[in-house]
């Protein structure tokens, strides 16, 4: 028996020609943004054609959910999930952590690209209601996820009482996000290390006092 596989399935590398359709759009809007690139760059640069494009994706904007998906599962998952696995943990120790991580994640990048979600936020958010949305979900559960770590670490005597929660982590979001927009900017990773550092030190200040 012969099974025939169609291009709009077929594996290109290991790679089904969705996958490839997104890993080459992901690498477009990363740098260039949603925007600027459009839907014959993603195109050329994936080597799909626009029938096959149509059968996995119904426009560009479709395309540009399913990538925001994408990146939102990796950071949940992969950068702020695996520090908060221990519910009894050490809060303070668990951020610092998350500060690694994203530390890592720009130095891994040569300081190239920024934050795929800031990046996001930054060009969409007044410019298109469904994109807005969905962003301010992610960057709500980032704040909630480190609101609830560092309440429930004040309730149990491991976080001072002069800790404000919800303050604590909007500050800590807004801090890391303006941090890897300067790395990105100057291209020095020294500036991501040393925004790392006083974070830290400003987390230190809710150190239980004996």
């Amino acid at each position: 028996m012969t099974i025939k596989t169609t291009e709009s399935t077929k594996v290109r590398d290991g790679r089904s020609t969705r996958e490839a359709i997104l890993e080459a759009a992901s690498r477009l809007i990363h740098v260039h943004g949603y925007n600027h690139t459009s839907l014959d760059d993603v195109l050329r640069e994936s080597g799909v054609g626009k029938g096959n494009f149509y059968y996995h994706f119904k426009s560009k904007e479709d395309l540009g959910y399913a990538i925001l998906d994408q990146i939102i599962g990796s950071f949940l998952e992969r950068t702020l999930e695996p520090c908060f696995s221990d519910p009894e943990g050490h809060a303070l120790g668990q951020i610092r952590c998350f500060l690694d991580r994203l530390l890592e994640a720009q130095r891994a990048s040569n300081c190239v690209g920024g934050c795929p979600l800031g990046n996001l936020a930054a060009e969409l958010s007044d410019v298109h209601e469904g994109f807005r949305g969905r962003l301010a979900s992610v960057f709500a559960a980032w704040r909630e996820r480190l609101t609830l770590v560092l309440r429930s670490a004040q309730s149990r005597g491991t976080v001072d009482v002069s800790c404000q929660p919800e303050a604590v982590a909007d500050f800590l979001v807004a801090s890391l996000e303006g941090a890897i927009l300067l790395t990105k900017l100057t291209k020095d990773i020294a500036v991501m290390e040393q925004c790392v550092a006083e974070t830290k030190r400003y987390l230190s200040l809710f150190e239980p006092r004996v």
